[in-house]
């Protein structure tokens, strides 16, 4: 009577549930037998499986609640329905009672065989194959068919594709396997088609837009995804924003909302951003205290980023924080902690700063995790370590060594992480890196006003086989100049503190417009340098060149045509640094100082003592412009030419001045000259200064646009060459004017317009100085 209620029942409940799936793949809902209207008679003598084709019976039975010798109960058979599909593993099951036996009918899910993805251009396979959660040879299930679909979805949301569509599809094979093919509608992406501030007086509108990641649509922006609406961009937005008031003296400011309204179409995004500006502070007190044992407060606060009287600075602060703590730990005290105590007198709008140096939490690196270098050597990132295992922990050290991995510019982000290790003093340094393309070719053209047209092709490899050596090859054809160059250089040779390299080139250049002659050179250079410490080094190189001075024009200077031939030069040189700059590709403060020596006549046809130093220096302007691109760029040089041991004095061994040392001038354009032929002869003694105001144009920052105005100053001197006809005027020439660089995604374009304000009679000039560069 039960078993033929149970079979009445299951089969009336059996109508299929419509999904969007073909009919063979469509999952039924549990079979649920009726409850009984009287407690269930008998004892299980035994469960039937039937259906199964790789599942093993005996797996079937065991996720059974009622087995052989209990008593028959239909809630027990109801649950034990429900676990068998809960399992995943099943498609259909059928439990039914026959007689004191139960029959289990189950029909298993198909074989996942391959997944593809169709339809997708703006999203690569690679992208999505490690979103989806359905592999090759799991189980199919349509519900994890359905969450794979929407974490398709939530890849095209984060690149504002808010009205792309995904259809999973099932393609039926033999021995219940199925292909799963996502085909994908991608559609048109939702940009950001403005950007609305609210609560904002101290700044405007046009100049926050500067300051948030996201930007407003716009045509010039095809090689860019900052106007693709972006949900997670937003909460950085925000923290930009923060950041920026707290640069500014807005120690209260709070970004309170940060909101997107689509657009009924759907084809854009409103972006408001909500601010609570607060007061606008300025520093009061700023006192240093310290319990530590010889520590003297007074002498660490030449270490202070903030001064008193100026205008509140958070991420001052934090440097001040960061050279503190730094400053304490290069005396050899491991363990401190700098903590800014900073209260506020909103009425007298006044912050006082107190930074207490203490004794932090004694910890002691216990081991040095690296994961994620697939490619590159664990030494090769190791050796970047200013900490071991087994020193003492030190924070200002692991953000050191956290820099100088990411400046390897071997992985797309590095990051040091402290993990409890074995014991409560013990810690793990956790280090996640993430591996990029470190291989170049280059391809490229242009012009330059020293070569002319050009065309340019390289191939690097910066990790070569992930030992951190840097190969290249170099080439360059122009009008005016050939050039091929091949170096390798390893920057921890012999896994010491020491970058040993060399180099071999091969170089023509064609002078005969502006020095009536061309030049090539065919040599090599042996390179090693080491560091003292973070910010000096020292550098030492042997060259071997072969020069050849031909084709001399028949109108050239006598002075030039004895130059006529080859001479070997056997040098070797060394320079000594100091950096303090920022950054070294594009710094906005600090400076640098450089001295070297190099000494010719070991060897080879000519010999000379060359003495040449440079300084220059970088000072940002962003608390007077509110724009951190506004810097003020001073560099000046030196060198002095000194001759030996009674051998002839090549001219492409003297000092030259005009072009890129002075704009205004063209190449060589000042100096000493034979005035009758025009011809440039080089000094011994020169000297140079540049006073650079570079400034943001009022342009959108995507076009890469960044202005310069620029004082240049040098002299040149003291030429070996004398008689009727040689100018040699020590006098200094000045040349002012504006100049553009323009970073395009093909390289940089510099482009200067100079006046030579300070010059002589017989100096050549050049008004506009045009340079383009594949690579920058």
């Amino acid at each position: 009577m039960v078993a033929n209620r149970l079979l009445l029942l299951a089969a009336t409940c059996l109508a299929p549930v419509a999904l969007a799936w073909p009919a063979e793949a469509q999952p039924r809902q549990p079979r649920q037998p009726a409850p009984a209207a009287a407690p269930a008679q008998g004892i299980v003598r035994g469960i039937d499986v039937a259906g199964n084709q790789r599942i093993e019976q005996d797996t079937i039975r065991s996720y059974m609640l009622l087995q052989p010798g209990d008593a028959f109960d239909a809630d027990r058979l109801d649950r034990s329905l429900r676990t068998l599909f809960a399992t995943g593993l099943f498609r259909d099951v059928t439990v039914t009672r026959v007689g004191d036996r139960i029959r289990v009918q189950v029909e298993e899910n198909p074989i996942v065989n391959r997944v593809a993805f169709e339809g997708n251009s703006k999203v690569s396979d690679d992208v999505l194959r490690p979103e989806v959660q359905l592999r090759p040879r799991a189980v199919f299930t349509p519900q994890q068919a359905q969450a794979d679909r929407q974490r398709i979805l939530d890849v095209y949301a984060r690149r504002g594709r808010f009205a792309a569509r995904v259809e999973p599809k099932l393609i039926q094979l033999d021995q219940n396997r199925v292909d799963v093919v996502f085909e994908i509608t991608e559609g048109d992406a939702a940009l950001v088609s403005r950007i609305n501030f609210v609560g904002n007086n101290a700044f405007s509108d046009s100049r926050l837009r500067d300051v948030v990641a996201t930007r407003e649509q716009a045509w010039y922006r095809i090689l860019s995804t900052s106007d693709i609406y972006d949900p997670e961009r937003l909460n950085f937005d925000r923290e930009l924003l923060r950041r920026y008031y707290l640069r500014s003296g807005y120690a209260d400011v709070q970004v309170t909302a940060a909101t997107a309204e689509l657009a009924p179409d759907r084809s854009g995004f409103f972006v408001t951003y909500t601010l609570d500006e607060g007061v606008r502070y300025r520093v009061g007190q700023v006192q240093i205290t310290s319990t530590l044992r010889g520590v003297d407060p007074e002498a660490l606060r030449r270490e202070l980023a903030v001064e008193e009287g100026g205008w509140y600075d958070g991420d001052a602060v934090e440097r001040s924080v960061e050279a503190l703590s730094d400053a304490v730990g290069l005396r050899g005290i491991p363990f401190v902690e700098v903590r800014p105590r900073v209260v506020r007198d909103r009425e007298a709008r006044r912050v006082d700063i107190t930074f207490e140096v203490a004794e932090g939490t004694r910890a002691y690196v216990e081991r040095i995790d690296i994961q994620g270098n697939a490619r590159t050597q664990d030494r090769v990132i190791r050796r970047e370590f200013r900490i071991a295992e087994g020193d003492a922990f030190n924070a200002a050290q692991v953000r050191r060594s956290r820099q100088r991995i990411r400046d390897l510019g071997y992985f797309g982000q590095a990051e040091i992480t402290a993990q409890p290790g074995s014991a409560p003093d013990r810690t793990v340094l956790q280090t996640t890196v993430t591996e990029r393309a470190t291989g170049e070719i280059s391809l490229g053209g242009g012009f330059s006003t020293d070569a002319g047209f050009l065309t340019d092709f390289g191939v690097r490899e910066r990790n070569f086989l992930g030992t951190g050596i840097d190969a290249r090859l170099q080439t360059m054809l122009a009008q005016r100049r050939t050039q091929v160059d091949f170096s390798v250089t390893d920057p921890s040779f012999l896994d010491r503190n020491l970058a040993a390299g060399i180099d071999l080139f091969y170089v023509t250049r064609n002078l005969t417009e502006t020095s009536g002659y061309r030049e090539k050179r065919v040599g090599m250079a042996l390179r090693a340098g080491y560091e003292f410490n973070e910010r000096v080094r020292q550098s030492w190189a042997y060259s071997l060149v072969q020069r050849d001075i031909f084709d001399i024009s028949s109108g050239a200077s006598r002075f030039i045509q004895e130059q006529r031939g080859q001479t070997l030069l056997s040098q070797i040189g060394t320079t000594l640094s100091y950096d303090v700059r920022d950054s070294r590709i594009e710094p906005k403060s600090g400076y640098i100082i450089r001295v070297g020596t190099d000494v010719a006549g070991l060897g080879g046809d000519v010999a000379y003592v060359r003495l040449r130093g440079d300084v220059a220096g970088y000072i940002p302007l962003e608390r007077f412009f509110g724009d951190s691109d506004y810097v003020l760029a001073l560099q000046a040089g030196v060198g002095q030419l000194t001759p030996w041991g009674g051998r002839p004095e090549r001219i492409i061994d003297r000092f030259f001045l005009g072009g890129d040392n002075l704009r205004g001038f063209s190449l060589a354009g000042a100096g000493p000259r034979d005035v009758p032929s025009g011809d440039p002869l080089g000094g011994r003694l020169i000297w140079t200064q540049t006073t650079e105001l570079r400034f943001p144009l009022p342009l959108p920052s995507e076009l890469g646009l960044l202005g310069r105005a620029f004082v240049d100053v040098g002299s040149l001197s003291n030429t070996p060459v004398t008689g009727t006809g040689v100018a040699d005027d020590s006098s200094p020439r000045v040349g002012a004017g504006v100049g553009l660089s323009w970073r395009t995604p093909v390289g940089l374009i510099n482009i200067d317009l100079a006046q030579a304000l300070v010059k002589k009679s017989y100096d050549e000039t050049q008004l506009v100085r045009f340079g383009f560069g594949t690579r920058f």
